[in-house]
Parts: structure tokens; sequence; C-alpha cells
């Protein structure tokens, strides 16, 4: 169902499906997706500052908030905003948070994430990478208790990166966001986030587009989607949520938005979520950003 969420560590709710707003940044492109989102039963909306959308986004809610057809309160929403890569460190990280809700028009986010592991023009092997990423940290676990954000976690964290941040941190992340679908699996990495707790929030579920769009041909997906009776696209993002992650599909179209939501309408096999499962060993696909370089 469009309001099914996953319960977080903290007892807090997250929505399963959530809108990606990626590569929208003015009021025009964004107000027609946002709005037919929130018609069809999308009630989490992600953005970040490295996508230069959240005045937009801001004014659309003041919007929302005070349209009754919508029928929609700021506490009905899940809003996730993310730490550029030039804000890291504790100072930064903690005035970028502020930044971030004056622009978006909030007293508190929901989630708020550190975006990237690495420090903006600094080299990969850098130890300062992981000094500036605890100190970030260590920043939203103090905006956490104050309240300004009510859940915070990580982006494109790597095992590695992850071990190190559990042994440092006093609060274990709610989320951990990263890219993840049939081509991109990252099993350890799931299973990490798993025995402590933390809920996984998929990116990218579609592979950039090139996953459906005849770019990288995924075996056996047209197969699944035809005896699903459903097509590619809700074939992965309902991989995704029957293995209990959470997706936050992008569309620029407002009939792809709602076409989206009708993945709580279709179920997969066992069969096929193993076919599905066994892809990334011989078909591995990354298709954005990937930090294991980074210290």
């Amino acid at each position: 169902m469009a309001n099914t969420t996953y319960s977080l560590h903290n007892g807090k709710a997250l929505p399963a499906l959530g809108l990606g707003t990626y590569r929208m940044k003015t009021v025009e492109e964004l107000r027609p997706v946002v709005t037919q989102a929130i018609r069809s039963g999308y009630r989490l909306i992600d953005t970040a500052t490295v996508y230069k959308n959240e005045t937009a986004l801001g004014s659309i809610l003041k919007e929302i908030f005070a349209d009754p057809s919508f029928g929609i309160q700021r506490g009905d929403l899940f809003i996730t905003s993310k730490l550029s890569p030039q804000h890291q460190g504790y100072e930064k990280c903690y005035q970028a948070v502020l930044d971030s809700l004056d622009r978006l028009g909030l007293d508190y986010l929901d989630l708020y994430l550190i975006h990237w592991p690495g420090t903006s023009k600094t080299k990969l092997s850098d130890p300062v990478n992981q000094h500036n990423r605890t100190e970030s940290y260590r920043a939203l676990e103090t905006l956490y208790n104050n309240g300004k954000v009510k859940q915070i976690g990580i982006s494109n964290y790597t095992p590695a990166h992850l071990r190190h941040l559990l042994a440092h941190a006093t609060i274990t992340p709610h989320v951990h966001q990263f890219e993840l679908h049939p081509c991109l699996h990252q099993p350890e990495l799931i299973d990490l986030c798993h025995s402590h707790g933390i809920q996984i929030q998929a990116y990218s579920s579609l592979g950039e587009g090139k996953l459906i769009d005849g770019t990288v041909c995924v075996t056996g997906l047209d197969d699944i989607a035809a005896r699903s009776r459903s097509t590619p696209p809700l074939v992965l993002l309902r991989w995704a949520l029957q293995h209990h992650f959470a997706v936050i599909p992008k569309s620029t179209s407002p009939h792809r938005v709602q076409e989206n939501a009708g993945v709580w309408n279709i179920d997969l096999s066992k069969k096929d979520m193993d076919q599905l499962d066994s892809v990334y060993k011989t078909q591995t696909h990354r298709f954005c950003w990937d930090s294991t370089e980074i210290y």
C-alpha cells in the first residue's frame, strides 16, 4: 500500500516509497511531480544541498500546506536533505543543516544524511576525509538531540566507512542510502546495515534509467515483468521493497510518478526474486558515485 512504512531503530516510521528530486531545480520543474506524488500517496520527499532545489521545494511545500485540497500538514510528510561534500566538519555541517531548514522553510528535517564520505577538493587518500566525516556526524548527533533533525544517517558509505563510524558514533545511523539494484546488490553492506538495525534506502533503483531503456540488459527482467503483468521499472522497485529496502525513484514525468505508485499492486515470486538477486554476479554495473577509494 502507498502508505507502507518501515520502522526505524528509534521507533519512528520511514515511508517505504518516496520521491527523489535530483536534477530538478526550479519550481516549474518540481511542482507537477511533487503535487502528483502527494496526490498518489507518496509521503517522503528526498532532496540535497547539491541538488540546488531546496528553496524551490520549500515554496512548493508551503503551497501544499496552505491548500486544503491536499489535506496535508507538516507532520504528514517526511522530508530528507543531505550534506554537501564541501560542508564536511562539525561547524560547517551544523550550519549547513540550519541553512537547509531556512531554504526549505521548515522547523525540522525528518532525516538528514551525510551525502558523501569525502570532502570537496581533498585527495581521496587524505586522512582528513575520515576526520571530517566523523566530525560531521558528531554535529548531526547534536542536531538530533536538539530536535532539529528527527533522524540522522549516511549515504554512499562503504562497509569500511560504516564500520569506522559505528566504532565512534554515540547514535547508530537510522538510515543508509546508497545505490542498490540487481546489478549492484552489495550483500556485505546490506548485511552490515541489517546487523546494526540500520534501514537501507536504495537510490538509482532503475540505474539512472539505463536498466530499463535498453542500455543495460538485465537478464530475465522482461520475462519477470510479463509474468507479473507489470513493467520492468515496477519490477525493479518491487524487488527492492520485497527486500525491505526503501526506494526514492525520481522522475520529471507526473505520469511516471503516478505509475510508480502502482508498485504495491504486484508481487514477485521467490523464483523471480532469486533470479534478480543473482544478476550482480555476472552483470555488475555501477551508475553513480563510487566512494571505494576514499580514506
